[in-house]
């Protein structure tokens, strides 16, 4: 596809196809369906060939839009009517372990019938292409550490990559060396390069440990893999009440990183690999994107991380190596930029990715965070973007360490910090700048993303440490709860005011809700393969819903449980 016609969408609204509300009320289960049927395979035998826990996608011929199903125990499945209306749709489904063939169904004004066959999956080859990097990481044998190292390739790409390349410990090591100069925000179709700061390393002269493991994982010296793949269950109970839109967005190569609602419903959404600010209007399913202008040029990297608003509704992007803060105003389309007072010579690698403008109407400031290979210029900084008047927060002699990955405000404005491997989160008081640490319960992982909720409490992923935790300022006490399965990671939560806590992450694919009061929670498999860096729950209607970039697939995914 040439420049031309991939960037032709811009600050034009694309009209995505389907009902105009499809995907962001919340659903009516009492809504007469549309298509329904029964999912069964042969390979379970004749005993039980009905399967629960399969994904069943149904997407409107010339649409952008897929809505999502999930076949309950008696393998059945049901599209509600409000969700489909007339036309052609294309069917797919996923459960791993098993394919079904080219499907199509003509969808009327009278209920459809659809019974899906599906077929089980003999090939290791295709069946190592069904898992997610979670599932992946699970398989390969190796220890903690090789096996943390392996999740650091899914910043930029699915772990498929890595397991079916055929480099042996040499030429692998030269690509592990390659790939430590990539930017977090690359990818395949936008590998960004660090900028050099000295002399460039010369190859390796011996095969480095890392690259040694991944040679003996992938399939350098053979066909086929020489471990089990291991498969986490389908979906059960609850996690099979629930319905998914996915929204693809204007430009095939868009990396939506962050979310966020604007007062009249639509969502904003961040790109972690290229100059924009997209919104997306989940009533109409149109979207818009803004070009965002570059600040440093050449080989930086472009694209930003987070996105949030003020109380008048502008957007506020951290625009990353691009080291400025954008502010748009939706209501004139005016687009205005900020930079720190950094001597450039100074830029180098830094990059500014958080940006909390939340409450900024309390004191006329927000909190960035600026990070630098030095360390000397970056950390948090207090904003008066009214005078561009920067003030860095700094810390008393033996202090700890307090490079914030997140900042998030409070209702007074003031601030959180948290950093993945810290064993504390701090709070530093927006009109004293004074800060106080507070210690994790568990050691050595700390948060690496949260929410704020109406209690002022936050609310974090503890990437790590596989769990979400909340501290409460009332009782100074952080409370911890562990994802139920292995390489959740959980990236960000966030909570819903009510009873639920969300979080995901970038490697097995579930979206998770936790039951505050009860503990319980409910793990969602997503349709597809999904890298999530930030969660943004819709707190309106009965049930909270979960809104989430996929940032390595163009696309807007919304979760709606259908049940508490």
């Amino acid at each position: 596809m040439s420049t031309a016609k991939l960037l032709a969408g811009i600050l034009v609204g694309t009209a995505l196809l389907g009902k105009a509300f499809v995907g962001f009320v919340v659903a009516d289960t009492s809504s007469p369906s549309a298509l329904t049927g029964t999912v069964t395979s042969q390979a379970e035998g004749a005993t039980a060939p009905q399967l629960e826990g399969v994904l069943v996608g149904a997407k409107k011929v010339g649409s952008t839009i897929t809505t999502w199903v999930v076949s309950n125990a008696q393998g059945q499945y049901s599209f509600p009517r409000d969700r489909m209306e007339p036309g052609k749709y294309a069917v797919s489904i996923r459960a791993v372990g098993y394919e079904l063939p080219g499907t199509s169904v003509d969808v009327t004004a009278q209920p459809a019938q659809l019974d899906l066959q599906l077929k089980k999956v003999t090939s290791t080859s295709k069946l190592a292409m069904q898992l997610s990097n979670g599932e992946l990481i699970m398989s390969v044998p190796g220890n903690a550490g090789q096996k943390l190292a392996l999740g650091g390739c899914v910043n930029c790409h699915t772990l498929q990559r890595v397991l079916f390349s055929r480099f042996n410990a040499d030429e692998m090591s030269q690509v592990v060396q390659r790939m430590a100069r990539h930017t977090n925000n690359s990818s395949p179709l936008h590998p960004w390069m660090r900028p050099a700061e000295g002399p460039a390393v010369p190859p390796a002269s011996a095969p480095s440990p890392f690259g040694t493991y991944l040679s003996s994982i992938n399939l350098s010296s053979t066909d086929t893999f020489a471990f089990p793949l291991k498969t986490l269950p389908r979906p059960t109970g609850k996690a099979t009440q629930v319905i998914y839109t996915v929204y693809e967005l204007p430009r095939p190569d868009a990396s939506p990183h962050d979310t966020v609602f604007d007062a009249q419903g639509n969502v904003w959404y961040s790109d972690f690999n290229s100059q924009f600010i997209g919104k997306l209007d989940p009533k109409t399913g149109k979207a818009l994107e803004y070009p965002v202008p570059q600040n440093r040029f050449g080989q930086i990297a472009q694209g930003g991380l987070q996105i949030d608003i003020d109380k008048q509704g502008r957007i506020y992007y951290g625009n990353m190596s691009q080291l400025q803060i954008v502010r748009l105003d939706p209501k004139t389309g005016n687009m205005e930029t900020f930079k720190p007072p950094i001597p450039e010579s100074q830029f180098g690698d830094g990059h500014l990715t958080m940006v909390d403008p939340a409450f900024q109407h309390v004191d006329g400031k927000l909190w960035l965070n600026v990070a630098f290979a030095t360390g000397e210029v970056g950390g948090t900084w207090h904003v008066d973007v009214a005078t561009n008047t920067w003030t860095r927060v700094t810390y008393p002699a033996g202090s700890p360490s307090a490079q914030a990955y997140d900042v998030v405000a409070n209702s007074k404005n003031d601030m959180y910090g948290m950093q993945m491997g810290n064993d504390k989160i701090w709070m530093t008081n927006g009109k004293t700048l004074q800060t106080v640490w507070y210690d994790f319960p568990t050691k050595g992982v700390g948060c690496r993303r949260g929410h704020i909720d109406s209690q002022d409490r936050l609310w974090c992923g503890v990437f790590n440490g596989n769990r979400l935790a909340m501290f409460d300022p009332k009782t100074q006490k952080i409370t911890e709860w562990k994802a139920p399965t292995e390489w959740t990671r959980p990236y960000d939560a966030q909570f819903d005011d009510k009873t639920y806590a969300w979080t995901a992450g970038m490697d097995n694919d579930l979206a998770v809700r936790l039951n505050s009061q009860t503990g319980e929670f409910t793990e969602y498999l997503l349709p597809h393969e999904t890298n999530v860096r930030h969660v943004e729950v819709q707190k309106s209607g009965a049930l909270s819903s979960l809104w989430l970039g996929d940032q390595h697939g163009a696309t807007i995914i919304h979760i709606e449980p259908l049940v508490p």
